[in-house]
């Protein structure tokens, strides 16, 4: 007991002599009149000590004392009951009848502050994380505690590590600062700032962020994720990239646990596999579980190309899955017996209002499906076409893509083609119940129709000059096109005809019945259709 004393006075004196001028925290503020004094419960030995007008009381040994509701332990304790301060060493634990508990090897206390100055081996934990460091400064009175030479905080399997950082108890809110990591199982989150709730493991960014899960990688300056929830908010248009996609939007929200999303504000999807589309609009919402895009607010679609893209907006569109569709589904391919990837599972419907535009083809229709297996679009309700000159309607159109490019149209009943002649108010006009039209890189060659089959072609000569009208019904009727102007007309089966005169022809039957030209209805552009206006 003797040794014990004889080395607690050398540690005192020791003490003494090396903060009496230079103390941590300044051990000479002034005592609040408010401020409880550090009472001494419980030790195994102890020594009242005098020193320069300084009381203190020397305590060895499972050492207890409190100040207010606060507790604190060591092995050893020096407690100044002049100054209402304290040093301790070894096993140091602080407690402020709560939740929140500090430990370390070394401890300054200053009572009339309440201020703790915690040194070597230093962990805090409020019952949810633990937070390690090797020098922590802690505030009782507000809990609050910083570090500046790096910390750690660990939850269950989330870690996260910095530089410096505060911890505030009341809130149970850690800000990091400087090299911050975040580590769990899912996800590893890298930035310059971060504040974590161990509670609620809600994390705030604000700061230039970087979340990386698996393939994926999301960068934000602005937003929230929610660790145990897997939910998260980010603004000040953010992205993602993943190995398949990138998106990019004023505002994002996600919900990894159900792998869903959505995207406000300027978004726009890029694909990065061989389907290469791009989908934008003013709001998406994502399924990644069952590769479900579904856009609204001014949606577009862009079907990229090399020369050619091909733009389709409406008021709603929908992308999912081929296999989980909930109605039969059929290939669509003409008689030629196309070879189709059937391998590509997605498909796109378009809803209302669908306007088409590429440079040599546009279309407008009511609704829209386009699957990638069979590279079919298919187009329903009062569906129309122009290419060039030309303008293909009926109730139903199918177009058959080759390499993303329109290759063939089929037509399903009330087939009606028209051609414009020259730059004249004049047109050709092919009817039919069915009609079938090939394209050659964007530009009409070929057309048939079959079925009660009418035509009335303007004939001319050399100069272009009008020789005649020529109205015919056949079985079937095929015209050629070069350069998108008929070249050649070939009737087939059950001809009747004639022609006759332009002068001499009422203009009564200069068209077919059901003859519309409907040309103010063209997308004339590609910002055309993107305008809610048009």
């Amino acid at each position: 007991m003797k040794q014990i004393g004889y080395t607690l006075l050398f540690i005192f004196s020791f003490v003494l002599n090396t903060n009496a001028q230079n103390t941590i925290g300044g051990s000479n503020a002034p005592i609040d009149s408010n401020t409880k004094l550090i009472e001494f419960l419980s030790a195994e030995t102890y020594n009242v000590k005098k020193k320069d007008s300084m009381d203190f009381l020397i305590l060895v040994g499972h050492v207890k004392i409190r100040q207010g509701k606060t507790l604190l332990f060591g092995d050893s304790l020096i407690l100044n009951t002049t100054l209402n301060s304290l040093e301790g060493f070894g096993n140091i634990h602080i407690n402020d009848a709560d939740s929140v508990h500090t430990y370390s090897d070394y401890l300054k206390y200053m009572g009339n502050v309440k201020k703790a100055y915690l040194r070597k081996h230093v962990k805090l934990t409020d019952g949810k994380g633990v937070l390690t460091t090797d020098s922590l400064d802690y505030d009782v009175s507000v809990k609050i505690g910083n570090f500046k030479k790096g910390g750690k905080l660990v939850r269950n399997k989330t870690t996260l590590t910095s530089t410096e950082g505060f911890y505030y108890g009341v809130t149970r809110d850690a800000i990091f600062r400087k090299k911050v990591e975040l580590k769990d199982p899912e996800s590893q989150i890298i930035t310059d700032t971060l504040e974590y709730n161990t509670y609620s493991q809600l994390t705030n960014f604000i700061s230039p962020t970087k979340i990386i899960s698996k393939s994926r990688v999301i960068r934000t300056k602005n937003g929230n994720y929610n660790v145990g929830t897997r939910k998260g908010y980010l603004y000040e248009r953010s992205s993602i990239d993943d190995s398949t996609y990138t998106f990019i939007a004023d505002e994002m929200a996600i919900d990894d646990s159900l792998g869903l999303g959505e995207f406000r504000g300027n978004a726009v999807y890029k694909s990065k596999d061989s389907l290469s589309f791009d989908l934008m609009a003013n709001n998406i919402k994502t399924n990644r579980i069952k590769n479900i895009l579904l856009a609204t607010e001014l949606p577009t679609l862009l079907i990229k190309q090399k020369k050619d893209t091909l733009y389709i907006t409406a008021d709603t569109l929908y992308s999912a899955k081929v296999t989980d569709l909930n109605r039969p589904f059929v290939l669509a391919r003409d008689s030629t017996g196309k070879t189709t990837d059937t391998t590509l599972n997605k498909y796109f419907e378009a809803f209302h209002n669908v306007k088409i535009y590429s440079d040599s083809l546009q279309a407008k229709c009511d609704s829209l499906f386009y699957s990638l297996s069979d590279s079919t679009i298919r187009l329903f309700n009062k569906p129309i076409i122009w290419s060039n000159n030309n303008q293909i309607t009926g109730d139903t159109i199918y177009m058959f893509l080759n390499n993303k490019k329109p290759e063939q149209l089929l037509v399903f009943d009330n087939a009606f083609a028209l051609s414009k002649v020259d730059t004249t108010k004049y047109f050709n006009q092919l009817k039919g119940i069915r009609l079938n039209a090939w394209f050659e890189d964007g530009a009409l060659t070929k057309m048939r129709t079959k079925g009660s089959a009418e035509n009335i072609y303007f004939a001319l000569d050399s100069k272009k000059d009008f020789i005649g009208i020529n109205k015919s019904s056949a079985q079937i009727i095929e015209i050629d096109f070069e350069n998108s102007e008929v070249s050649k007309v070939i009737f087939i089966n059950q001809l009747t005809g004639r022609m006759s005169p332009m002068g001499q022809t009422p203009l009564s039957q200069f068209t077919i019945k059901g003859f519309k030209w409907l040309e103010d209805q063209r997308p004339k552009t590609k910002y055309a259709i993107l305008s809610p206006k048009n």
